[in-house]
């Protein structure tokens, strides 16, 4: 099966998008493997600083092929948990990326492409688009880590709800709970997302990593455990060139030049 991903580059930002919009961008193994090769390359290139995740055709993501669902009906369990893993895999990729990976939501995401827009650290959405987390429908249950990231976002009764009746959960809801960061106009998700992408892609690339670490681990760690990984993160930060950079653009009153240091970054690890 052919690869959906298409890339392309706007400065600093990396924009793959998923594109087979005759079955709604539904996920696929060659999908997996594509966007997963894509964000080590992203991950290894000194030159993208941030990455944006959408789908063509003014649909992120249907979830899984439900004629692949059917034919695994026929595998044996372990067979069953085997193609599992490759979603679950994509879903880790996205997640342990150490540059920002923002989703862009046009017209909606439903069941597991729910998962790949909350894998990323931020999501912009266009005013009418959802989330629908409708496995129940057809006697299926959610996977891809939906009821994990649903529930870092929603009161548990909500995310009950949605997962029990299968109804639509709108952007503006969404955005009310605080999960969405940026609501746009249909057809703006990509453009707000870039703009948000490109702000990011500017800033210290070691700091951002080591920022989104953090940031992942917070609801999860004991204060502690909280505390120290802070503590680790900023002992090395202030040996960094970062923020050496960054503080002395802050006394000097100009701005921080975090690109250049990206780029000689690279030159020194090539």
């Amino acid at each position: 099966m052919e690869s959906t991903l298409i890339q392309r580059r706007e400065g600093a930002v990396l924009v793959l998008t998923h594109d087979n919009p005759g079955v709604r961008n539904a996920l696929s193994p060659a999908f997996y493997a594509a966007l997963t090769e894509a964000l080590a390359e992203a991950q290894a290139d000194a030159q993208i600083g941030a990455v944006v995740l959408t789908g063509a055709g003014g649909f992120f993501c249907a979830g899984g092929d439900l004629r692949q669902l059917a034919r695994r009906r026929e595998l044996a369990p372990e067979e069953r948990r085997e193609r599992l893993e490759g979603l679950h895999g994509l879903v880790r990729t996205i997640r342990d990326c150490g540059k920002p990976v923002i989703a862009a939501v046009e017209g909606g995401a439903a069941g597991a492409g729910v998962s790949l827009a909350l894998a990323c650290d931020l999501l912009v959405m266009a005013r009418d688009a959802y989330f629908s987390v409708a496995y129940v429908k057809v006697g299926l249950t959610p996977d891809g880590g939906a009821t994990f990231f649903l529930s870092e976002l929603l009161p548990r009764q909500l995310l009950t709800e949605l997962c029990l009746t299968g109804e639509r959960i709108a952007a503006e809801r969404l955005a009310q709970s605080g999960a969405v960061n940026r609501l746009a106009e249909p057809g703006r998700a990509v453009d707000e997302a870039v703009a948000l992408a490109q702000r990011l892609a500017a800033g210290p690339a070691r700091a951002t990593t080591r920022i989104k670490d953090l940031c992942r681990h917070a609801a999860g760690a004991t204060l502690d455990e909280q505390l120290e990984r802070e503590a680790r993160h900023m002992v090395d930060a202030l040996g960094d060139a970062e923020s050496a950079e960054g503080i002395s653009a802050f006394f000097d009153k100009r701005a921080a030049d975090f690109r250049t240091l990206r780029s000689a970054h690279e030159a020194t690890t090539k």
